[in-house]
């Protein structure tokens, strides 16, 4: 039985200020035994300060992105060792805003992914269809060549520890998100990709669904049977609506 994963993409939002607001609010109203894991992932600079305050607690300090390489003459980066070394046990990598703001690359991606699986953290990969190839009906070619990459460099092994989340980048952020049975058939499809790699590893692969998920509409989307759990964006801001959508999950 797969346990579902809530995890809370802050972004690039917060201050000292609002994050001890926040965090204050999360942890009292944090259920005391809940049916899923809730990783908060907090703006870089903020990650230290964040994570002292939820030390103890059921939330789980994550990281929104990992440099692909270990050290060395890589200004403004930071390492996998490094997010490890300050209390991180996931990370996010290849977000839609990272792939398309900033051009990284399907090899990219996959470099980041390796690197964060081989210093001990949980690599979070994201993989997603913008709207002109959905409507083009390529959405299962984009998300397998994104994912791909990854199990070719990686092998399909690694996704013991580590997570796919789906984003379809049409739904971030605009007010839209899939549908429940459209999240499910590219759920389906990712762990059928894996499928053909190893069987037993795919039906242990925790898939997310990040796309406007909210307090309303979370309970029907972590009820296909291949969604387990979601990747929030600005919901994961307000500590009630975050929660609401944290009850949500159930085991599948």
């Amino acid at each position: 039985m797969r346990r579902p994963i809530v995890a809370g993409n802050w972004k690039m939002h917060g201050s000292r200020a609002e994050n001890a607001r926040l965090v204050e609010e999360l942890l009292a109203q944090a259920p005391a035994a809940p049916a899923a894991d809730c990783v908060v992932c907090p703006p870089l600079v903020y990650l230290q300060e964040v994570g002292r305050q939820l030390r103890g607690s059921i939330y789980i300090l994550g990281a929104q992105d990992v440099c692909a390489d270990t050290q060395g003459a890589f200004t403004g980066e930071v390492s996998a060792a490094m997010l490890k070394d300050i209390g991180c046990e996931y990370v996010i990598v290849g977000h839609s805003e990272r792939r398309l703001l900033y051009r990284e690359s399907d090899q990219l991606v996959a470099r980041k992914f390796s690197a964060a699986h081989s210093k001990g953290l949980v690599p979070i990969l994201c993989v997603g269809e913008q709207l002109a190839d959905r409507e083009a009906g390529r959405t299962n070619e984009i998300v397998a060549r994104q994912l791909d990459v990854v199990l070719e460099l990686c092998g399909a092994g690694t996704l013991e520890r580590g997570v796919i989340a789906y984003e379809p980048v049409w739904a971030i952020g605009t007010g839209r998100n899939a549908t429940p049975d459209q999240a499910q058939e590219v759920h389906a499809f990712i762990r059928g990709r894996i499928a053909a790699r190893d069987a037993k590893i795919a039906a242990a692969t925790r898939i997310l669904y990040g796309g406007s998920v909210k307090a309303g509409n979370a309970a029907e989307l972590f009820n296909r049977p291949d969604v387990d759990g979601g990747l929030i964006g600005g919901a994961s801001l307000k500590a009630d609506e975050f929660l609401t959508i944290l009850a949500a999950a159930r085991p599948g």
